[in-house]
């Protein structure tokens, strides 16, 4: 049984039911299941599962016919033009990250007190664990990127990374929701090369790590 929590059932319904088209459980112009059958199976009501049938059908995944039931009629949403202006919002926040983050991350590793290694090993293990909702792993992945920019000892791209920290949280949630995937294990292992170079005192790695980074969140827009 799939389990839902924190953000709103009818929405985690819906990602949960395109997740199942995605893997292939449903093929194009298939019937699905009734709701009897689908609420138990998500653990919510069939109210919950109605709204999550109307999103899809207005993201195009699904259609409702009257006395047939419901059919897959896409296997992704098509993307609109909404899509489209969000991946550029997007697009526009980790460039700006780009511009604070990279000097950020050669300045801590070269600045950086043990005290403040600490801290950012603490916060790349919290980003790590904190995987439960998409709220909560982009909140400790700002965590631990604001321990880097902490330890550069520059207040002022402390200052600057702090006053876009609403929007780039805001654009993050946008972007993993886009993706529906979000704590891979592969993106917890470059932070932890960052961390290493920050450990080693590797200013050209720290940059380019961090570099890297950024710029394939940002290619994954594309």
């Amino acid at each position: 049984m799939t389990s839902l929590r924190r953000e709103p059932l009818a929405e985690q319904a819906a990602e949960a039911l395109l997740a199942r088209i995605r893997g292939g459980e449903w093929a194009l112009g298939q019937k699905l299941p009734g709701e009897t059958t689908l609420a138990p199976q998500l653990g919510v009501g069939r109210s919950t599962i109605r709204e999550a049938i109307r999103q899809l059908a207005g993201r195009g995944v699904l259609a409702s016919r009257q006395g047939s039931g419901v059919f897959v009629i896409a296997l992704e949403p098509p993307e609109d033009w909404g899509d489209v202006l969000r991946r550029a919002d997007i697009a526009s926040v980790i460039e700006a990250r780009v511009a604070v983050e990279v000097e950020a991350s050669a300045l801590a590793a070269e600045r950086r007190t043990p005290a403040e290694m600490r801290a950012i090993t603490r916060a790349a293990e919290q980003r790590r664990v904190r995987r439960s909702s998409i709220e909560e792993h982009v909140d400790a992945d700002i965590a631990f990127h604001r321990s880097v920019v902490t330890a550069a000892h520059n207040p002022v791209l402390t200052e600057l990374f702090d006053s876009f920290t609403p929007l780039s949280r805001q654009a993050m949630i946008a972007m993993l929701r886009l993706h529906s995937d979000y704590g891979s294990d592969d993106d917890q292992r470059v932070h932890d090369r960052i961390v290493d170079a920050i450990a080693d005192r590797d200013t050209e790695s720290a940059a380019r790590l961090a570099r890297e980074h950024l710029l394939t969140l940002k290619s994954g827009l594309l």
